[in-house]
């Protein structure tokens, strides 16, 4: 389902096995993530490869961790976001409340 590493004190968020970020898994990913912002500095990436689709849900869960973070003076930012699913963010006007990226190694480098 979601998976996380670090990486130089940077979290990486990945999705196994799906393309589609929908009701379906958006408590257990929650469930998962929204832990790691109880610590103060935490700096998170949301890594979107693969996954072509997001419904309210999974944007509920992105604006959940945001506050999450922001409460707690952590960072989350998104990386491999598909087209299709970029154009969802532009629609919603989610891409001026979140840092997106286009590739995992450029998100990593904007927390320097």
């Amino acid at each position: 389902m979601i998976t996380v590493e670090e990486n130089n004190g940077i979290l990486v968020a990945a999705f196994t096995e799906e393309d589609r970020f929908n009701a379906l898994i958006t408590e257990p990913v929650k469930e998962k993530l929204l832990p790691y912002f109880s610590r103060p500095n935490t700096r998170l990436i949301i890594n979107l490869e693969g996954i072509k689709f997001i419904d309210s849900s999974g944007f509920s869960v992105f604006l959940s961790l945001m506050k999450a973070a922001n409460n707690n003076y952590g960072q989350l930012k998104i990386c491999n976001v598909h087209p299709e699913v970029k154009e969802l963010f532009k629609v919603l006007q989610l891409h001026n409340v979140f840092e997106l990226y286009d590739a995992l190694d450029e998100c990593l480098e904007s927390f320097q």
